[in-house]
């Protein structure tokens, strides 16, 4: 396992000691370690949930690149795969696809392998958001853990809503790639640079559209059991630390 994967995770279990401190600013840092720290390691093992379901799959390789590692660096490039993404939800709340990892898809066993592997990051991100919502319910916390928590697991049914969409580019595209028609699969490889790039533009640009998929990750949220009050609060700590 990669020390860079735990240094993340050691940094949002920091976060959440400081949200539990009764201080203002201690607790607002708090929130902020948990939600950038969290989101950074997420994304990691989003990728890993990938990389493990080829591996199975029958892509020995993703081993010797280094894929099982949850090692950021080794998922695409260091600023495609952590930095912007976090930069991203810094700025608009709207967490982007991190890195990918290359998988040899002529390895795997079958077609519905291959949507396996697409499908494998969006649902770990659901699986997080699952587990972090369940802790805030049974666990008794402070409201800075838990609101920290709340919004951290809020990001996660975003991305899942995000990746689960199918467009190219996207893994809910891959997940339903091998099994469309060649020229259906041709065209969806000439808009793979620039679909994912039109739905950022719509979901900012296009007030409709955002509140559409807004209100689709609330529900989302809502079924998996989060606190939309919890995550509000977390999400307004955030914030303030921007400014």
């Amino acid at each position: 396992m990669s020390p860079l994967f735990l240094a993340l995770l050691g940094a949002t279990v920091a976060g959440g000691a400081l949200a539990t401190v009764d201080n203002s600013v201690a607790m607002t840092t708090g929130i902020v370690l948990i939600v950038l720290g969290g989101w950074a390691t997420s994304l990691c093992l989003h990728e890993f949930g990938h990389a493990i379901t080829a591996y199975r799959g029958g892509d020995r390789a993703v081993r010797a690149k280094g894929y099982l590692t949850l090692d950021p660096r080794r998922y695409t490039d260091p600023v495609l795969s952590i930095v912007l993404p976090l930069l991203f939800v810094i700025a608009g709340g709207i967490p982007l696809p991190g890195g990918a990892v290359w998988i040899n898809h002529h390895a795997l066993r079958s077609r519905r392998t291959e949507s396996a592997v697409s499908l494998a990051g969006p649902l770990t991100n659901l699986l997080l958001g699952m587990l972090i919502t369940l802790a805030v319910q049974l666990v008794p916390m402070p409201q800075g853990l838990s609101s920290g928590l709340s919004y951290l697991a809020f990001l996660q049914v975003i991305a899942f809503v995000l990746n689960i969409l199918p467009i190219p580019g996207l893994d809910g595209y891959g997940a339903i790639e091998p099994w469309l028609s060649h020229r259906a699969r041709e065209l969806g490889e000439k808009a793979r640079m620039w679909a994912p790039l039109a739905l950022f533009v719509l979901l900012f640009a296009v007030p409709f559209v955002g509140r559409a998929f807004f209100s689709l990750a609330y529900l989302v949220f809502a079924a998996v059991g989060g606190d939309a009050a919890l995550a509000y609060l977390g999400q307004e700590a955030f914030r303030f630390w921007e400014f």
